[in-house]
């Protein structure tokens, strides 16, 4: 069973960190067994805003664990306690993997694990970060940076998207889908996509288009136009462009575009369905034009995100022991698997 530690000290945002414990310390059995043993690992007794927390373990322990987690850090201003950062990198030496979730970046930094590396953090401190630690390459537009062994996420809900991240590279797309669902939280953000974007799917409620949304999902296979659209949700197409925008920030043709490619994307992660048929079941009729519209919003050809997901599913199953660490071709395909989408 894989081990995932969270590293607590006094001084830690409380949103993050009750992201990371929801996620990887809920008993999710019925949804996949083995998993996760989860521990809090602190000095001592920690005060977190309004809360308090007993560690399981004492930051010793963070060398012990498979995959370690650093939650948001709250005055960027101070430095990190030594103890905190000694504990991270000598984790990471031990062969852990580490994640920082917001302004934990600053912990990673500080242990310099972020040297000569990509990474983020919330976009009102990537400016500080880049500032202190100007070995490292600081991207401040997106949602996370994974290296393989270290990874950075941006602030708040972008933690999310990491944590979701890390289950779906241990336990595949699939089972991430499932804990996404029981969250109420969108199943696959790339880590690419920028901090801004607006929400491409917005959440059922009481508008519009309310109806609309699942109606084309259920229909990309179709050559769906905006007249179609616009028929179903019985309005003008002029009145549709602007409650989509309004909603999705984008404009019909380019939302649907988004959801065929990441509709392409699960198929290629979950099925071995040939390009072929990927192509009919998104709307793109064809391989070639498939292949095309994919390696341009997505980075990478389909047959090599496809690849990168099957390798990565291999390097954490196969393994028995310790989390396997990529070298250094493994970490670059790893990044192109998390391929950027475009900013609409």
């Amino acid at each position: 069973m894989r081990t995932v530690a969270l590293a607590v000290t006094d001084g830690m945002l409380h949103f993050e960190l009750s992201m990371a414990i929801e996620v990887f310390g809920s008993d999710l059995t019925h949804i996949v067994d083995p998993w996760y043993h989860f521990s809090l690992c602190g000095s001592s007794a920690v005060q977190v805003d309004r809360f308090r927390l007993e560690p399981d373990h004492g930051l010793d322990h963070l060398a012990h664990a498979d995959t370690v987690i650093v939650p948001g850090w709250a005055d960027t201003d101070v430095d990190p306690p030594a103890e905190l950062v000694d504990a991270v990198r000598a984790a990471h030496a031990a062969g852990a993997r580490v994640a920082s979730l917001c302004t934990g970046a600053f912990v990673l930094a500080a242990a310099g694990l972020l040297d000569g590396k990509r990474a983020t953090t919330h976009w009102a401190h990537t400016g500080e970060l880049a500032r202190r630690h100007p070995k490292v390459t600081v991207d401040p537009d997106v949602l996370y940076v994974d290296n393989g062994d270290v990874l950075t996420s941006a602030g708040k809900a972008a933690a999310m998207d990491l944590c979701l991240h890390l289950v779906r590279l241990d336990h595949g797309s699939s089972n991430a889908n499932k804990i996404a669902r029981r969250l109420v939280v969108p199943p696959h953000r790339d880590g690419g996509q920028a901090q801004f974007i607006a929400t491409p799917v917005p959440a059922p409620g009481n508008n519009p288009l309310a109806t609309l949304f699942p109606w084309a999902l259920g229909r990309l296979d179709e050559p769906l136009t905006v007249e179609d659209l616009a028929r179903q949700a019985r309005m003008s197409s002029r009145h549709l462009g602007r409650h989509f925008k309004s909603l999705t920030g984008t404009t019909p043709l380019q939302w649907l575009h988004i959801q065929r490619i990441r509709h392409a994307q699960e198929l290629l992660e979950t099925t071995d369905d040939t390009i072929d048929t990927i192509a009919t079941a998104t709307g793109m009729g064809t391989a070639t034009t498939l292949r095309r519209h994919f390696h341009r919003t997505v980075g990478v050809p389909p047959d090599a995100y496809r690849r990168t997901f099957r390798s990565h599913a291999r390097s954490h199953t196969d393994n028995r022991g310790r989390h396997h660490r990529p070298g250094a071709a493994d970490a670059a395909e790893a990044r192109s698997g998390v391929p950027p989408m475009p900013h609409v």
